[in-house]
């Protein structure tokens, strides 16, 4: 097993669905979300929505936090406990107003690196 500790920002330059981390297929990997930090910083109140896409499933998509309120000039840590994301699964994060909000989340990768 090998551990990778990485990190995936983000500077929500527009009001797009925009990919933040998409979970390593190869080599089949773990990944351990640990920290998830918001950070508005234009002095207004966007929303922030975070969706998982499981890419296997059809591809399904699984809201985490929908239109979730930030405030103004405000640092917001959204996770009180790991969030776990499995092979191929992909983070996606979209702000309500283009240049108002930063992104960054630090993730512990988790590798099965025994051949088989």
């Amino acid at each position: 097993m090998a551990i990778k500790y990485v990190n995936a920002k983000q500077d929500l330059a527009n009001t797009d669905l925009t990919t933040l981390y998409t979970a390593p297929a190869t080599p089949a990997t773990t990944s351990i979300v640990k920290s998830f930090i918001i950070s508005e910083d234009a002095g207004s109140t966007p929303t922030i929505t975070i969706t998982i896409v499981d890419a296997a499933d059809t591809p399904a998509t699984f809201n985490l936090f929908k239109t979730k309120a930030l405030t103004a000039n405000g640092t917001t840590e959204l996770l009180t406990q790991p969030l776990v994301l499995t092979a191929g699964e992909i983070l996606k994060v979209q702000a309500s107003a283009a240049n108002q909000i930063h992104v960054v989340s630090s993730i512990m990768e988790v590798t099965d690196d025994i051949i088989k």
